[in-house]
């Protein structure tokens, strides 16, 4: 059954990354904002909550997340009276990977629709794969829909891209779907794909198919949503690129808005299955019946406690 979006509508935006796009996405689809994050400079000119880490310089995500939960009542307060949440967060980062958890699980506690978007870390950040891909397990089990895209997979596709380019491209894409929510239909996980602004708009859609590729597997994707941007983009080269996808990707076929001046492929696939975050996770290929974990996601908890060491 698809997710349902109903007014009215909150944007919660956690860390930086996600504090800018939530500013982005609350104005584009004329809703109320709210940001969350433990550094004060992301939280201008918009109701915040900044999550105090007490004076650590460095702390890590189970210390920011304990910190979010001291601020529970807050964010709990501000969230209240919204039919649906739409969170933005860039996983990469210590308090998106955090907090995001913490507010998907308010939200699942409290009967709201959620919708996610959840940015993926680039390959090289070693340090922040596994808190990002359990984050983003947890994520998924409370969201309506969840929106994933892999930075990783857009640097393979363009490995000459620039990382302020791949944001930059990220950005636009996120934006792009925030805008159609109201028409789309989504459930369960998606994987938001997006190929450079092009003259040839078929090497954009390789690059969103190659991106998708190396996200799921073949045969994963149940529906897409196509996006071809240009206002320069000929009809026939619509058709072109929508016949292509509806050949790839089943019977889930493709639709087609083509609304900017800009030139390029915004693609939005559900996916069903394994994907490749999953693997981020060392444990996270035993299934779920097999396994035990905490109710609430980890986080570090000063007890107060005077242990001294025994050598």
């Amino acid at each position: 059954m698809d997710f349902q979006i109903r007014e009215p509508i909150l944007v919660i935006g956690t860390g930086g990354a996600g504090s800018r796009l939530a500013t982005m996405a609350a104005k584009a689809a004329g809703a109320d904002c709210l940001l969350i994050s433990s550094d004060s400079a992301d939280l201008g000119g918009s109701k915040s909550v900044q999550i105090s880490t007490k004076g650590v310089i460095n702390p890590s995500v189970r210390l920011v997340r304990a910190s979010a939960y001291e601020a529970a009542g807050q964010i709990e307060s501000a969230m209240r009276g919204y039919s649906t949440v739409i969170m933005m967060s860039n996983l990469a980062g210590k308090t998106g990977a955090a907090v995001a958890p913490v507010v998907s699980g308010m939200c699942k506690k409290a009967g709201t629709g959620l919708v996610s978007f959840a940015i993926m870390p680039f390959g090289y950040e070693k340090n922040r794969l596994f808190d990002s891909g359990i984050a983003l397990k947890r994520i998924r089990a409370d969201s309506g829909c969840t929106v994933v895209l892999d930075n990783d997979s857009m640097l393979e596709s363009n490995p000459d891209l620039s990382p302020k380019e791949c944001y930059g491209i990220a950005d636009s894409a996120i934006m792009h779907v925030v805008c159609s929510l109201g028409s789309s239909e989504m459930s369960g996980t998606s994987i938001l794909t997006a190929g450079r602004q092009r003259q040839d708009i078929e090497e954009s859609l390789r690059d969103s198919l190659k991106m998708l590729y190396g996200n799921a597997p073949p045969g994963s994707t149940r529906r897409s949503m196509l996006y071809v941007v240009g206002g320069g983009v000929s009809t026939g080269m619509i058709d072109s690129v929508s016949k292509i996808t509806s050949g790839m990707l089943g019977d889930g076929g493709s639709h087609v808005d083509s609304a900017s001046e800009e030139s390029g492929i915004v693609m939005l696939s559900s996916v069903q299955g394994m994907t490749k975050f999953d693997g981020y996770d060392p444990l996270g290929a035993i299934p779920q019946e097999d396994t035990l974990d905490w109710s609430a996601p980890e986080c570090s908890i000063d007890c107060g406690l005077e242990l001294y060491q025994m050598e």
